[in-house]
């Protein structure tokens, strides 16, 4: 990964996004866990989208709904969203919060699969069609993944 010093800021450049972005523990957390799932586990870097935005309608029914993002996006070989990721800082615990807000993101993209990463913990949930939920510690390789879909 390269980083950089740009007007006294940190930087590290994401591949995903083609650009410098500014350094923060967040954003560290992201990268590294998207470098370890290229290099580690198998997962192709086309199919990674970052910063995936997309409108929600609000339940006030406002024009447009609002806006959100989610940290990164795991697309199957036909490019359908197959996984969400929600990255915290090492120093942010991962909560029944954190689940939340994929969950919310889910409402749009209806994947299978979510993941949400902190640095030091990761919680891998599977999103079974009874509405029960699978957690696991760690996430699956890529192919292992589209086995499971």
């Amino acid at each position: 990964m390269k980083t950089r010093l740009q007007n006294n800021k940190e930087q590290i450049f994401c591949a995903w996004r083609h650009r410098w972005v500014r350094l923060t523990p967040e954003e560290w957390v992201r990268q590294q866990l998207l470098h370890r799932m290229v290099e580690q586990l198998g997962f192709p870097a086309s199919h990674i989208a970052v910063e995936v935005a997309f409108r929600l309608p609000s339940l006030q029914g406002e024009d447009g709904g609002k806006l959100f993002r989610c940290d990164a996006v795991v697309y199957d070989a036909s490019l359908q969203p197959l996984m969400i990721i929600e990255c915290k800082a090492e120093t942010v615990p991962l909560t029944q919060k954190t689940l939340d807000q994929a969950i919310t993101y889910n409402r749009k993209l209806n994947v299978p699969f979510l993941l949400l990463h902190n640095g030091p913990q990761s919680i891998f949930v599977t999103l079974n069609p009874d509405g029960t939920n699978h957690y696991a510690q760690r996430c699956p390789g890529y192919t292992d993944l589209l086995r499971c879909e």
